[in-house]
């Protein structure tokens, strides 16, 4: 139990980290926030697991493939907020991901990378 807790703790300090960060640079909040930092903790967090390490790889490989279509809302995100406002354009920013998760997991699926089950 006290491992999950800790757990739980340094990921929260990654989030709060991010956005005391962005508080102060908007800069340095997004580059901050740019970084993996998630990925490297979950990645951490199965090898301290003892989790095989095609499982670890497998993690980082789907990381990737899943992170390309959501870079097409970081664009229109910007775009929205003053037209939508904050919420409207959180809900139009899930849409969009959704919409280019389906569109590109049915392009690399001709490629033999399945993301869909």
């Amino acid at each position: 139990m006290a491992w999950l807790i800790t757990k739980y703790l340094l990921t929260a300090a990654v989030v709060v980290l991010v956005s005391e960060a962005a508080k102060r640079s908007d800069k340095l909040g997004g580059f901050i926030a740019a970084l993996p930092l998630v990925t490297f903790l979950a990645l951490i967090w199965l090898y301290v697991e003892k989790q095989p390490q095609a499982r670890i790889s497998n993690h980082a490989w789907y990381t990737f493939w899943y992170v390309l279509p959501t870079l097409p809302m970081f664009l229109a995100f910007p775009l929205l907020l003053p037209r939508l406002g904050f919420w409207l354009t959180m809900l139009a920013s899930v849409g969009i991901t959704v919409l280019c998760f389906g569109v590109f997991a049915m392009v690399v699926r001709q490629f033999g990378i399945q993301l869909l089950p």
